[in-house]
């Protein structure tokens, strides 16, 4: 992910004297860690986790540490968010008999090493630690995990779609999504017009969130069939994505990719020459599926060129976030076609 303020100067807005982004027709780049860091201590400051049942006592006290970035893009009401934090919160907790006498205070953290706009589909590692490793130590270590990882998790989801709408640009963005109001008398237009009005907005309206398609064309050094081979094993997308795979070689057959981050389908199989596949990712709103197809050409032996073309992928996935696109082309290209060059040697 790129830094903040390291963007292509073609597409990040420079000040004018004025000051204005006129329309809004660059990128405006807002840094968003200072915001990210008061939301996540305004979140779990004195949180109370447990309040005496089975005699345990704890509470998040405070955010320890915020370290990474975290920005927002936005050109024409379009949100681009882009975070990668690593956060680690400080909890404290207290253990006392049947008669209320404290038998151990203890301290620890809460770490969640990597939160990323990448990952806003999934919930981030935590980790529980604490300084007293005694048997009552573990007790209410045990017990922050249990009572504790749900709500880290739940506060974790609210910073991801407080970023998705906008962050510290969600109020500026709001106030200009609102129409100025006019005391205009209304004009004598003709019925027939005023329908075909509602009837375009309503059109426009319906078609405001679009899908794209993706296409890549890469050449490896191998044959065509053992590029195939390698997209249709699931033993090998294990050993090239170290991730689960199931892969079906059946027309019809079901697909699972990515810990089953992706799910799908065959539609059209041709051994050595053609893919066809319907994919779709988990974070993607109900509904959605969208099209792989991968053609094989071997114009020499031992040359491959692969020509992918990857259509219907929704602009926003169901929390918002309008990086879909660029996530899945980076998706194809790093995670796959890279790394099957990187693993099996047939780089160019």
């Amino acid at each position: 992910m790129a830094k903040f303020g390291e963007g292509d100067k073609r597409w990040i807005v420079e000040d004018r004297p004025d000051g204005t982004n006129v329309h809004n027709w660059h990128w405006a780049e807002t840094n968003c860690l200072e915001w990210s860091r008061n939301f996540f201590n305004n979140q779990f400051s004195n949180t109370v986790i447990l309040s005496g049942e089975g005699n345990l006592f704890i509470k998040i006290n405070k955010v320890a540490k915020l370290e990474g970035e975290a920005y927002v893009n936005v050109r024409k009401g379009k949100i681009i968010p882009g975070y990668e934090l690593n956060v680690s919160l400080s909890w404290e907790g207290e253990a006392k008999d049947s008669e209320g006498k404290t038998l151990l205070k203890a301290e620890g953290l809460v770490d969640m090493p990597y939160i990323s706009d990448e990952n806003a589909d999934e919930d981030p590692e935590v980790r529980v630690s604490v300084k007293d490793e005694g048997a009552i130590g573990k007790t209410l270590k045990e017990a922050m995990v249990s009572k504790g990882k749900g709500v880290v998790l739940e506060k974790v989801r609210v910073f991801v779609e407080a970023m998705a709408k906008g962050g510290p640009c969600r109020d500026e963005l709001e106030s200009k999504k609102v129409a100025p109001k006019t005391v205009e008398k209304t004009s004598a237009l003709p019925a027939v017009a005023v329908e075909s009005k509602v009837a375009k907005e309503k059109k426009k309206a319906k078609t405001k969130e679009g899908f794209k398609t993706i296409t890549m064309t890469e050449k490896f050094s191998c044959r065509a069939r053992d590029l195939y081979e390698i997209l249709m094993d699931e033993n090998r997308w294990k050993g090239f994505t170290q991730s689960n795979a199931k892969i079906s070689k059946d027309v019809n057959g079901a697909i699972s990719v990515f810990d089953g981050s992706v799910t799908g389908s065959n539609v059209e199989l041709e051994e050595g020459k053609l893919i066809v596949q319907k994919w779709r990712f988990g974070s993607w709103p109900d509904g959605l599926d969208s099209t792989v197809k991968i053609t094989f050409e071997e114009p020499e032996p031992g040359v491959t060129i692969v020509s992918l073309t990857h259509t219907d992928v929704p602009e926003e996935d169901r929390y918002g976030n309008a990086t879909v696109v660029e996530n899945t082309e980076r998706g194809w290209r790093d995670l796959i076609f890279h790394r099957i060059r990187a693993v099996f040697g047939f780089g160019m």
